[in-house]
């Protein structure tokens, strides 16, 4: 399932969305903000489906090698380790996930140079050449090698990224958090399951009503959060500042205002996170200093009030 820093983070980008583009129906954009999770969600099916595409473009190899007119030994005798691997098997075989590609249209079959380089790179590596070196293989190494095409192979990969792109838009910053679920699916596969540990969409419905409030509080309350942020930014020109702090910075009190069941430190940590990382260099820095003078004074005026868990700090 998708963290709420995830969350967090599609909700900024469809308030940036909102904001800038004029939309006036709150409907829409939040529809699409929950489209654009689905879309991610997609992109995570994909991706575990993506080992098993490479795993074919071997067989065909060695089909080839086969078929030769003078085929060599290691042709005829070929090291199947591989194409035989215990997980890649439940990944072609799993229910579950045949079924989200059939349904979302989804698969590799237009990106055969994509799974070449894929292929190449992976039978190049160290980790692939102790795995096919092994003398036996079990459940265990079959399920590491598949792990290790993903984070030394498929990650951070310029190819892979540019495709991903050309299939969605929408897919654009999602392959991390797709590769993680990915990671987390292979961690939790065992031998002889009825099908893969398929990774859930949300961990609760209380994630999607949060992604959702977040939203709508920070919409509606936007006017008022930017009279907070003018009055503790006063050495700075409001309308300089990157507007995607400001998004961050009203998301931030909207979350801090609104759900009286996440604690303070908890929301100034994962705003403070997220704005190294998706806003301009310093602007950490900028949020962290705004949200702790803005944190004070909503206090001091009695408009926090946390309950629970929310208590903890």
């Amino acid at each position: 399932m998708f963290s709420r820093r995830f969350l967090r983070i599609k909700v900024i980008k469809a308030l940036y969305s909102h904001f800038k583009s004029g939309c006036d129906s709150m409907i829409t954009s939040e529809k699409n903000l929950v489209g654009s999770i689905d879309k991610a969600y997609d992109l995570y099916f994909q991706m575990l489906r993506l080992v098993a595409d490479v795993k074919v473009y071997a067989e065909e190899r060695i089909e080839l090698g086969r078929n030769k007119k003078l085929p060599t030994y290691s042709d005829l005798h070929p090291n199947l380790s591989f194409v035989e691997n215990g997980v890649i098997a439940q990944i072609e075989e799993s229910a579950a996930l045949n079924a989200r590609l059939e349904k979302a249209a989804l698969g590799w079959n237009q990106y055969p140079e994509l799974i070449k380089h894929l292929y190449t790179l992976m039978s190049e590596s160290e980790y692939y050449k102790r795995y096919m070196q092994l003398p036996t293989h079990g459940y265990a190494s079959d399920r590491t090698v598949v792990e290790d095409f993903y984070i030394e192979t498929v990650q951070n990969n310029d190819m892979l990224e540019s495709v991903v792109e050309e299939q969605s838009i929408l897919w654009c910053d999602d392959i991390d958090f797709a590769l993680i679920m990915v990671v987390r699916t292979l961690e939790n596969c065992r031998e002889k399951q009825d099908d893969l540990p398929i990774r859930r969409e949300y961990k609760s419905e209380d994630d999607l009503s949060f992604t959702k409030e977040l939203f709508r509080k920070t919409v509606v309350h936007f006017d008022e959060y930017q009279e907070y942020i003018e009055k503790f930014t006063t050495n700075w020109d409001v309308e300089r500042i990157a507007f995607l702090d400001n998004i961050i910075l009203a998301c931030a009190v909207a979350e801090i205002v609104g759900f009286d069941s996440i604690p303070v430190k908890v929301t100034l940590d994962e705003y403070i996170e997220i704005a190294k990382y998706y806003s301009t260099p310093g602007s950490s820095l900028f949020i962290n200093g705004v949200l702790d003078r803005i944190v004070e004074s909503l206090r001091s005026e009695g408009k926090i009030n946390k309950t629970g868990r929310g208590l903890m700090e």
